[in-house]
Parts: C-alpha cells; sequence; structure tokens
C-alpha cells in the first residue's frame, strides 16, 4: 500500500537513486529544505556555468563530496540529488557517512523508461538524452536493488512508479534514540557500580532518594521501588554488574527507577558481554562475569529475560540538556556527540587503546578527554581512578567501588561531587587504584625512568603543562555570561601572546584578570586630564545608562593567588615548589620584582587569614583575592626609578629652546 510519509533518521545522508527523467529534484525540492539539497547539476553549474555539461562530472562531484562533508559535520541532514544508480558512485558518500557517524538512507525513484523519456523531452537542456541513456540507468538501478543493504544502507525506501513517488506528501525526521536534549534536569550522574549494591543504596539516599522495599508477587515486579528528590533523575553510566556481591539486586533497583522514569541507564561493556551471554552467544567468562552468572542462578528464568530485553534496550549515549551535557560509558569525543553507527556505539563502550599494554598487562587507553574541547561536559567510567577526576570539561565517575574505593556520583548542574566508601575491597584490581601515588612515593619503583618524574598532580594540572597553541591564535569569539560576545581579532591574539609569554607570570596562576573601566576621552579643558562632565557625556553616548561612581584609594590593582601552605597550591593548580602564592598585576605581570619583599607579603597575608579563622569558615585551603595593594608607593617607587626617572632627567638635561613660527622650524620643550 502505498505510503503518504517516508521515515528518515534525522541525521542522516539520503540518497536519491533513479534514472536521468525519474523526478529526483522535483522530489528533493517538495519534500526538503533547499539548503538540504546537495545537486550534483548544480556544482556543475557552479563549475563549468552550464548544468548539463558532462566533461565538467568530475570537478562537480568533487564539489559534491566537499559539501556533503562539510554539512555532515556539522550534524546536518543532507539529501544528494544525482543518479546514483552506480555502486562507485555511492561508495564515496556512504564512507562520508560512516566518516560523520550518520545514517546512508536509500530513496530509489523507479520509473518506467518511457516516463522518463518523456520528462526529459518537455526539457530543452535533456533532449540529447536518448533511450539508451535512461535504459542504462534503469539497468544498473535494478542491479543495485540487490546490493545496497550490503553497501551499508540501512533504510532503503523503494517507490514504484509514479503514483507511489506523488503520493508521497511529507518526510518524518525520526529522532535519534541518543537525542534527549529536552531534557534538562537536574541530574545524579552515578559512576560504575559493579555489583555493589550496598553502597548504591547509601549512595541514592545519601542524594536524597527514598528506596521502598515490596513484595515480589509476579515476574514483572522487581522488588524494591524509589522515590527521586522532587525534579531530580539518576543516570547511571553503565557496568551495573560483575565482580560486585549482589549484580542481580543492583539490576533490580536500576531496572525499577529507569521502568519508572527516576532514572536513565546508558550499558557499560560488562554489561552487553553479560547481554551476549544470555542471547546465547559464545563469551569468555571472566572479568567477574563468571560471579554475576552464579548470582543469578538463583533468579527465575522470567527475571533472567527481563535483564535480557532491558540491557538489549540501552542506548550507547545520551545528549541531555540542550547538548550541554553527554553522559556515555567511556566517554565520547565531540565528533561522535549525538550521531548514530557502529563506531559510535562502540567507543561509548569500550574506548580506544593504543595498541600498547602497560606494566600491570593491561591494555593502555587512548586518552581522548586530553584532546576535548567540547562544549559539553561528557561524563563517563569504565576506568577506575582514586578521586573522580576533571579534565577538560569532563570527569570520570569510576572511583573503584569494587575495589575499595568509592562510589561516586556527580550533581548536574550544580557540578557537586557526592559519595560513599566501599564496605570492603569485593575484587582485587590489576593494577592499584592509587598506582601514581604508590610510584611517587617509592622513587625507585619499576615505573620510573630516569627521564620521568612522576608526581601526583591531576590528569587537568598534567595536561595544562602543555598549552595548545590553537586555543589562542587566529580570529576567537567569546560567548560572555553576562553581555553579548566579544571577538578578538588575530593581530591582537598574536600581540597578547608574545606579551603574556615574555612577561606575564605562570600561566598556571592567571587563574583570574580583572576587567578594566574604559577611560574616558582626553579632556578638551586645559591642564585636566579627565573632568567628570566629559566623562558623563562620554558614557552616555555609548550608550551606558548607569555609572556607579566610588571612592577612590591611591593603592594599586593586584590580584593575589593564595594557598594555606605550598600542599593548596600543589593540589589546586599544579604547581609543585612555587611557593604558598603568588601576586599580580591587572596584565598577568610579577606586581613584586622582590621575591624576598612578596614571599613576607604572601606570609603575612596568610597569617592573618588564618587567624581570622578564614579557611575553616569557608572550608577551602585557598583563595584567589582581586584588590587594591595600599600604600600606592608601594608600587610607584619602583615605577619611578625605572621609569618616571629617566624621562624627567632627559627632560632637566635637555636645554630650553624658544617657541618661534613653525615654518622657522622653531620648536617647544616642556620642561617636566
Amino acid at each position: 500500500m502505498p505510503q503518504d510519509t517516508l521515515k528518515v533518521p534525522e541525521l542522516a545522508l539520503v540518497l536519491l537513486i533513479g534514472s536521468t527523467g525519474a523526478g529526483k529534484s522535483t522530489f528533493a525540492r517538495r519534500l526538503f529544505q533547499p539548503t538540504e539539497i546537495v545537486s550534483s547539476d548544480t556544482c556543475r553549474g557552479l563549475v563549468a556555468d552550464d548544468e548539463n555539461d558532462q566533461s565538467a562530472s568530475q570537478d562537480a562531484f568533487e564539489l559534491l563530496h566537499y559539501l556533503v562533508a562539510k554539512r555532515l559535520k556539522r550534524g546536518l541532514l543532507t539529501v544528494v540529488d544525482a543518479t546514483n544508480v552506480q555502486p562507485e558512485g555511492r561508495k564515496p558518500l556512504v564512507a562520508l557517512a560512516r566518516q560523520y557517524h550518520v545514517l546512508p538512507v536509500a530513496v530509489v525513484l523507479d520509473v518506467p523508461d518511457g516516463v522518463a523519456l518523456a520528462r526529459n523531452a518537455q526539457r530543452p537542456e535533456r533532449r540529447g538524452v536518448g533511450p539508451h541513456v535512461v535504459a542504462r540507468h534503469r539497468q544498473a538501478l535494478r542491479r543495485s536493488l540487490r546490493t545496497l543493504k550490503e553497501e551499508g544502507f540501512r533504510h532503503i525506501h523503494h517507490l514504484r512508479g509514479e503514483a507511489e513517488i506523488d503520493v508521497v506528501q511529507s518526510i518524518t525526521r525520526e529522532r535519534l534514540y541518543n537525542n534527549r536534549r529536552e531534557e534538562t534536569g537536574p541530574f545524579d550522574l552515578i559512576g560504575d557500580v559493579h555489583g555493589c549494591y550496598h553502597e548504591l543504596r547509601a549512595l541514592l539516599e545519601k542524594l536524597g532518594y527514598a528506596l521502598h522495599d515490596e513484595p515480589v508477587a509476579d515476574v514483572r515486579d522487581l522488588g524494591i521501588r524509589v522515590t527521586p528528590p522532587a525534579g531530580r533523575r539518576a543516570i547511571f553510566l553503565g557496568d551495573l554488574v560483575d565482580r560486585g556481591p549482589a549484580s542481580p539486586q543492583v539490576l533490580r533497583l536500576v531496572m525499577s527507577m529507569v521502568r519508572a522514569g527516576a532514572a536513565l541507564c546508558v550499558p557499560g561493556n560488562h554489561d552487553i558481554k553479560l547481554l551476549r551471554h544470555l542471547n546465547g552467544k559464545k563469551v569468555t567468562v571472566n572479568h567477574g562475569l563468571a560471579e554475576t552468572l552464579a548470582q543469578l542462578e538463583a533468579e527465575p528464568e522470567a527475571f533472567k529475560g527481563e535483564v535480557r530485553r532491558f540491557l538489549d534496550g540501552l542506548v550507547s549515549h545520551y545528549v541531555l540538556d540542550g547538548g550541554s551535557l553527554v553522559v556515555a560509558h567511556a566517554g565520547l569525543p565531540e565528533a561522535m556527540q549525538g550521531r548514530g553507527s557502529g563506531a559510535v556505539r562502540a567507543f561509548a563502550l569500550f574506548g580506544e587503546s593504543t595498541g600498547e599494554i602497560d606494566e600491570f598487562g593491561l591494555p593502555v587507553r587512548y586518552e581522548w578527554a586530553r584532546e576535548y574541547r567540547g562544549r559539553a561536559l561528557v561524563a563517563f567510567g569504565h576506568t577506575p581512578v582514586p578521586d573522580a577526576e576533571w579534565l577538560n570539561n569532563t570527569i570520570d565517575l569510576d572511583t573503584g567501588c569494587v575495589f575499595g574505593g568509592r562510589l561516586t556520583a556527580l550533581r548536574y548542574p550544580e557540578r557537586e561531587l557526592v559519595a560513599v566508601p566501599a564496605a570492603q575491597v569485593y575484587s582485587e584490581p590489576v593494577r592499584p587504584l592509587n598506582y601514581k601515588q604508590l610510584a611517587a612515593d617509592t622513587q625507585h619503583n619499576s615505573l620510573i625512568t630516569d627521564n620521568d618524574q612522576l608526581t601526583t598532580n591531576s590528569a587537568q594540572h598534567e595536561n595544562d603543562d602543555l598549552l595548545d597553541i590553537s586555543d589562542v591564535t587566529g580570529k576567537q569569539f567569546i560567548e560572555t555570561r553576562l553581555l553579548r560576545g566579544v571577538t578578538i581579532r588575530e593581530e591582537n591574539a598574536v600581540a597578547a601572546l608574545e606579551v603574556m609569554s615574555r612577561f606575564a607570570v605562570h600561566p598556571k596562576w592567571l587563574l583570574y584578570l580583572p576587567p578594566t573601566m574604559s577611560p574616558t576621552e582626553t579632556s578638551a579643558l586645559p591642564d585636566l586630564l579627565e573632568h567628570p562632565a566629559e566623562a558623563f557625556a562620554y558614557y552616555q553616548k555609548q550608550g551606558v545608562e548607569r555609572v556607579v561612581c566610588e571612592e577612590k584609594h591611591m593603592g594599586s590593582r593586584v590580584v593575589v593567588v593564595l594557598g594555606r601552605d605550598e600542599a593548596a597550591i600543589q593540589r589546586r593548580l599544579g604547581l609543585a615548589g612555587e611557593g604558598i602564592g603568588k601576586c599580580y598585576t591587572r596584565t598577568g605581570r610579577n606586581f613584586f620584582t622582590d621575591v624576598a619583599l612578596e614571599t613576607a607579603f604572601l606570609a603575612r597575608l596568610r597569617d592573618a587569614l588564618s587567624t581570622a579563622g578564614f579557611w575553616d569558615k569557608f572550608d577551602t585551603d585557598w583563595v584567589c583575592l582581586d584588590a587594591e595593594l595600599l600604600p600606592w608607593s608601594a608600587k610607584a617607587q619602583e615605577l619611578v626609578k625605572t621609569q618616571y626617572a629617566a624621562v624627567a632627567a632627559a627632560a632637566t638635561a635637555a636645554p630650553a629652546v624658544p617657541a618661534g613660527p613653525a615654518g622657522a622650524g622653531g620648536a617647544a620643550v616642556a620642561r617636566l
């Protein structure tokens, strides 16, 4: 029965397939936006000023492939309007779909030769197309129908004849399963559980969830009901099972929450391995699967069936909160977020390895987060770490509960970490959770070579030791929180980079550079640099409706970053052996040129904060102060010596030249 609506994924590469004269361009214009269509005829026109110049086909298709790639990279549905009847013509397009992790869709417009010939005859530019061309296209099309699925097309719509083509009146764009952008939270993101049921209950209760045990009357009952805090929802990051003591209970709890809408869950590699076993696939029973299977032996077959259906329905990753949050078990690079392909699912489950083996015999995982520059916060697990680890707007929440660590959750959007300790070590890890700390504590450990210096710095601190020049060069556009965006021109960025590289303090100290009020124009009044009346007029002219006037102390603007001790500075900034703090100017330069004076100043300020109980009151071990340092002479003396004194001396020593007419070469020199 003909369908009046075609369904395609919201992000797809749609290939229209049909002979010349099949009506592909008309079909595309009727059902898709003009900007979504990339036409081979249009590309010929662009490169040759003639849409029918077949000699320009190679250049035209190079342009077509370029445009398709750019659209797919940006995550835009794209329609290719070309004959596409030859497999060699479709192959590079399917390759582009795979490269950008979008689903290829084939829409076959199959019309009789006579219809195609009649349509070509009505178009003056196509009257030279002979019957043999249409026949060749139709023959290739019929062969293609047998191979489209093997070529990688997940969705194939075969429209036979004019009636089936004309009846299609709309396109339904089906949302990808991973697209949950409309769900804004707040969320509680929970790391790898691995069968640690009691710790999971404790964490949920600490997060404010109410857990109610219930009787199991039939196979649909899971024995537990969870009520979340008002408006909140949990998100489990996978690896619910294996190694721990109570995987079935964890499954019951999570399945109950997902069924009730109190939680979302993405699969972990351990969960998928269990699914494969439940589906009758041959898997290696290791890495804790044996314990899970033994625990499931006591469960009814009906429950195992429920587990199989639950795990089979899990989606590789979710994009939430308008694209600001991505959750995936092993993380996900920006280019894969919100996409659908086997490669995306594999990365979300397993990540990538470098092909190397570490000293513990484990595969070395590719640290994708070190190169991450995406806008979305990516929350993941998979790799156990002693503490939840932030790196480039990503966070690893697998804190090794099953290995005796903790079970950790991240409140979103608050970015608050909540954790409960493991009751015991349920499984001994091959690689200790704190192996970096152990290596740092024993400098002669075999992990350290003569050229390596292991520290206890966080991954973010280690990553920040090497700045990425692409982050600061070229034209930059910065979205501000309170005002409109700011454009930084390339030449300004280069100049700033030069100044900061030469004169600024270590970049890790520069947590904050204070804004500077825009100066007014120089006063037109004699002997004045500025005048209040002219200042107000200037700001009014610039569109400023409100000016705040404050008393000006004769001090110097400084920023002070200060720690309770050097250990606090290393924990917060990753700076070792740099002292307890730094005092710098609003342009990022050292305020003090005398190291001893700065050290004494910082120690005195630290002691004053300690005496005032500041550290305990605010539960912190570091502070950043935007301040005025009094008296002004603390800095002025150095300025007078190094800058002003030379100018004054030169002016005093210069002979006075009497004023004369400009034409006579006269000049006036003012003494300072």
